[in-house]
């Protein structure tokens, strides 16, 4: 299996949304009854943050790329 780099915005992403959805079979069960604003609330704000984890690491490994390409051209 090749090897790909860590993306960390995909994985919060991943998991709010498996979240969402052992809630939504939690209610569905009988077991447990979430407001339906909570779970949007809860999907919408995990999807921002995992937005921001990912513009955040694609500039920390830009600028890490960057500064290798600088100091190998001298």
């Amino acid at each position: 299996m090749r090897r790909h780099e860590f993306q960390p915005g995909r994985l919060i992403a991943g998991l709010v949304l498996m979240a969402a959805a052992v809630l939504y079979l939690l209610g569905a069960a009988g077991e447990a009854d979430p407001p339906w604003f909570f779970v949007l609330l809860m999907v919408l704000g995990g999807l921002a943050f995992a937005a921001v984890v990912g513009l955040v690491t694609y500039a920390v490994r830009r600028d890490r790329r960057d500064r290798i390409t600088e100091s190998s051209e001298r």
